[in-house]
């Protein structure tokens, strides 16, 4: 059975070497969404980017960057979404995070 729902999709802009508190931003992240109970999150992280300092970060093998950019991405409702912005608000230093309404088809048997 397919169920189809209106969601918020949260996309998280960072690089590899946000750090808070000692830790990678990105599990800090990852691990606050785990207690909130959000319905899951994906890290991606990109081969090439730039961001609001106009500098390329790239993993060519000949020359690696410690700073590639990640993308956080999280489905969820609205209301759920809520619930981490006041952390990333403390928490973010530079980054971008955007969300948008979406149409989620969930595949269960």
């Amino acid at each position: 059975m397919n169920v189809f729902k209106e969601e918020t999709l949260l996309r998280i802009f960072i690089g590899e070497s946000d750090y808070h508190e000692g830790k990678a931003l990105y599990e800090k992240i990852v691990i606050k969404a785990k207690e909130l109970q959000l319905a899951g999150v994906t890290v991606i992280r990109g081969i090439m980017g730039y961001g609001a300092n106009s500098q390329i970060h790239t993993a060519k093998i000949l020359r690696l960057s410690e700073d590639l950019p990640i993308v956080i991405e999280i489905v969820e409702s609205e209301e759920n979404i809520k619930k981490i912005l006041p952390f990333l608000d403390e928490w973010i230093g530079n980054g971008i995070v955007t969300m948008e309404k979406v149409r989620t088809i969930k595949y269960e048997d």
